[in-house]
Order: structure tokens, then sequence, then C-alpha cells
């Protein structure tokens, strides 16, 4: 029973590693990485664990664990290419798209609300003008975590 406590143990810390500072494994160019890696331990250890409370022999303990925590493993894995693959961390050209003013612009803080389907929330905005709130604006720089905005003025 230890085995399977230390294992699962070990890879509960892998696993939160994993998500707080980022993957630090990465073994066959990421064919498996730290989370699937936690996340196998972790199954193996809880399977092995359920086992052997059960009162049944200690190899299906093991043999157990090992199918099971592969399958968790690859499942995960296969998950974390999944989800690196969608369209969520591709980067978006803002400069251009129209929006509103949430807040008074200055050149150094304002907020606007930009009316791109990526775009969720509202945004952190600069002017090299002022801008009052309410006002529409158009993206005339986009930098990695705000923007710069001028007043929107349709062409006739």
């Amino acid at each position: 029973m230890l085995v399977f406590a230390l294992i699962g143990a070990a890879g509960l810390v892998l696993l939160l590693i994993s998500l707080v500072v980022g993957e630090m494994v990465d073994l066959g160019d990421g064919a498996l990485s730290g989370t699937s890696l936690g996340v196998g331990a972790v199954v193996f250890g809880a399977v092995g664990a359920i086992v052997v409370v059960n009162d049944l022999p200690v190899w299906v303990a093991y043999v157990a664990s090992a199918a099971v925590g592969l399958l968790a493993a690859l499942v995960a894995q296969l998950m974390i290419r999944r989800l690196s693959a969608t369209e969520d961390n591709a980067s978006v050209d803002l400069v251009g798209v129209q929006g509103t003013a949430t807040t008074d612009i200055s050149s150094a803080s304002g907020e606007v609300s930009l009316d791109a389907v990526s775009e969720l929330e509202r945004r952190l905005a600069w002017s090299l003008e002022p801008i009052e709130a309410g006002t529409r604006i158009v993206v005339l720089e986009h930098q990695p975590h705000s923007v710069r905005v001028g007043p929107y003025r349709p062409v006739d």
C-alpha cells in the first residue's frame, strides 16, 4: 500500500508543478508531458490503493494500476494535444477593429470594449488624444497587454 501512496503523491506533486509552473517534463518531443505523467501516476496510486484495501492480491493491484494508469496518461496526453491545437492560443491582430470606450481614455490609461468576436472582455487602452467614455473608437496599434486607440471617424 505504501508504494501506491508514494507513487500517487509523487504524481500529484508533478501534476501540480506542471499546472502551476508549466511543463517541466517533455519526453519524446511532446509525446508525453509532465501533466499526463502526473495524471498517470495519481491514477496508478489510487487504483493500487483501492485494490489493496479490497483485499485482492498485490499482483492484481500492480497489473490494474499499470493498465488504468497508462490509459489515464494516454487520455490526458490526447486531451492536452487537442486543447493546444485549438485557436484559443492563436495570435489575433486587432488593428482596425472598432469598439467603444468604456472609460475616459488618456495617454496613460483607459479601457475599451471591442466589437471583435474574439474579444469577450474589456481591454486596457491608451490614446495620444483624450477620448471620453462612450465614444466609438478604432484600434490603431495592438500590443500584448493593451491597445492604442483613436476616435472612430467614418469615411463619408
